[in-house]
C-alpha cells in the first residue's frame, strides 16, 4: 500500500538532520511537507513509482528515502559530506528501504537516471552555487527533473531549460520556512519565496 501524505511527511520528519550544518554548504533540511509536494507530484505523473530515482546533493537523505517509500524502483543518493552520507544510509535503515548513496561532488557525478529530485544551495552564501546542480540534472535526468529554488532564480532555471531543450511542465511557490540554523540566523524561523520546478527533459514522452 502507498503511503498517506500525512504518513510519509511524519516519516521524513522523524529523519535526523546535520549534526553541525555548514553555512557556506547551505546545509539545511528540506522540509517535509515540501518534500511530500514534490514527491506526489512525482508520483501523479509517473516520474516516480516503478523508476530510477536521482537525489542530486541528497544530504541527510530525505528526498531519496521519500522516493524510495513510494516505491521507486532504485534509489542513488550524491552527496560529497561523509558525515551527512553516514546519516543519510542511518535514516534510510531506519525507515526501512535501500538506497545507494554515493559520495561524489554532484559536478562530477556521470549516472543518468529516470528522474532527478535535488533541493540545491540557494545562493544566499555564494551566487550561483546552485547551477552545477542545474546542470548536472538536465544532462542526467532522463525523464524530468523535480527541484527546488529561490524565486529570484526564476530567470536563470528558465534559461537554463531552454538551453537544454526542456519544457517547463510547472513552477509554484510552496510554503517554506527555515528555522535557525546558523549561528547569523537571528530569528527563530524566517519564511522564504521558494519554488517547485517540474521540467520535463524527456524528448519524446511515452
Amino acid at each position: 500500500m502507498v503511503l498517506r501524505r500525512p504518513q510519509l511527511v511524519r516519516a521524513l520528519g522523524q529523519l535526523s538532520g546535520f549534526p553541525e550544518p555548514d553555512a557556506a554548504s547551505e546545509q539545511v533540511m528540506t522540509p517535509p511537507d515540501a518534500a511530500a509536494e514534490m514527491l506526489y507530484e512525482a508520483v501523479a505523473r509517473g516520474d516516480l513509482e516503478g523508476r530510477t530515482v536521482l537525489d542530486l546533493g541528497s544530504g541527510t537523505g530525505l528526498l531519496a528515502i521519500g522516493a524510495a517509500l513510494l516505491r521507486a524502483r532504485e534509489v542513488i543518493g550524491v552527496e560529497r559530506d561523509p558525515v551527512a552520507s553516514r546519516i543519510a544510509r542511518r535514516n534510510a535503515e531506519r525507515a526501512g528501504v535501500v538506497c545507494e548513496w554515493v559520495r561524489s561532488e554532484v559536478a562530477q557525478y556521470g549516472r543518468p537516471a529516470e528522474t532527478v529530485l535535488m533541493n540545491p544551495p540557494f545562493g544566499a552564501q555564494r551566487k550561483h552555487a546552485d547551477a552545477p546542480f542545474w546542470d548536472r540534472a538536465f544532462s542526467l535526468a532522463e525523464r524530468a527533473v523535480y527541484a527546488f529554488s529561490l524565486a529570484g532564480s526564476r530567470t536563470f532555471i528558465a534559461r537554463q531549460a531552454v538551453a537544454r531543450d526542456a519544457r517547463i511542465e510547472a513552477t509554484r511557490p510552496v510554503r517554506w520556512e527555515l528555522p535557525a540554523t546558523f549561528p547569523h540566523h537571528r530569528k527563530p524561523r524566517v519564511p522564504l519565496s521558494v519554488d517547485l520546478w517540474i521540467v520535463r527533459t524527456e524528448k519524446h514522452p511515452s
